[in-house]
């Protein structure tokens, strides 16, 4: 824990958490009396006495429905503080094919991963947790979180910030905050290392909780479904959503994307999310709400998800619909 409370870590730790947000009144506010916000937080972090929360709930519909609990600005700042300690412990634990929250992986770089894989195999078992991080179990991830940190005083922090959920029922984690994005990228970790370790699967991936097994055996990868939903079951105490069982040949969604063995494009639900941002964007700009600069810099991140896939005459039409010359 000493090493997390100093002034440099502590320091580090705001400079992460409020970046791309300096402007905000939170963050303009704790910096008049920064360096005794940051000796305070480091203090009750070293003696666990800090209290977490409130959060700022808001629900989200892109893609789908969720509600995102957005932790007070110091809670951040000690999250961070946290983490860049405990990151590489973390990370220890993590296989390969493992890729979402962590350095040097991504998005990107799992779909490369699918795309080498669904070409080497001719059947793929998708599968995906229902309620992820409402359904993680406080007693079970306390219990793994324990076997990996023996700092007592980390590990009673990590203990307060899963208790600060305030669930009856002792399950889930709020979206939204860091330390939430590493305890449920570890908790299914566990499931890695029996996927690859127990059931000697070769081809696998997993992003958070979309993971995908792949063979040339149609009844290998039942075999390992049915092993896979119960050890979630009595190990992690989690369910699955209904298993997507195809040849390769047939295509598979995963990550906004149809990924075949010679090609991948966009998804269809990635294709509406696309147009619907393209108008909303360029409305903005047409109204004035951005300026040029803030226009071309949101296009720019907009494109670059869809340049990942075969999509040029889809680009061309979606930016015709938005009044846009594709040139």
């Amino acid at each position: 824990m000493s090493s997390i409370a100093t002034a440099d870590n502590m320091r580090l730790a705001f400079v992460k958490a409020v970046r791309g947000k300096r402007h905000q009144r939170c963050v303009v506010e704790y910096e008049k009396n920064l360096d005794e916000n940051l000796r305070r937080l480091a203090e009750e972090l070293r003696t666990c006495n800090r209290v977490w929360g409130p959060y700022h709930r808001f629900t989200i519909f892109d893609p789908k429905e969720r509600e995102i609990k957005v932790a007070p600005l110091g809670d951040r700042v000690a999250h961070h503080a946290l983490m860049n300690i405990c990151e590489p412990v973390f990370e220890k634990y993590q296989i390969f094919d493992s890729y979402a929250s962590r350095r040097g992986k991504g998005q990107f770089a799992a779909l490369d991963r699918a795309r080498l894989f669904s070409r080497n195999n001719t059947w793929f078992l998708k599968l995906d947790i229902r309620k992820y991080f409402d359904s993680i179990s406080h007693v079970v991830l306390k219990k793994h979180l324990a076997r990996r940190f023996k700092d007592i005083d980390v590990l009673e922090n990590f203990n307060k910030i899963i208790d600060s959920h305030g669930s009856d029922v002792q399950q889930g984690v709020p979206i939204g905050s860091l330390t939430s994005q590493f305890f449920a990228n570890h908790y299914l970790a566990i499931m890695d290392h029996f996927i690859k370790e127990h059931l000697k699967v070769g081809h696998y991936v997993r992003y958070m909780d979309d993971f995908v097994l792949w063979s040339d055996h149609l009844e290998f990868l039942k075999t390992q479904g049915r092993i896979l939903e119960d050890f979630l079951r009595d190990e992690l105490q989690l369910s699955l959503k209904t298993p997507i069982l195809n040849r390769c040949s047939q295509g598979m969604t995963f990550l906004g994307f149809r990924i075949f063995p010679d090609k991948m494009v966009l998804s269809h639900r990635s294709r509406y999310r696309f147009r619907r941002k393209l108008r909303v964007m360029t409305r903005h700009f047409e109204t004035g709400i951005w300026d040029e600069s803030t226009y071309a810099q949101r296009l720019e991140t907009l494109f670059a998800f869809v340049r990942h896939a075969k999509s040029d005459g889809f680009r061309r039409r979606a930016m015709q619909e938005a009044g846009i010359d594709p040139q």
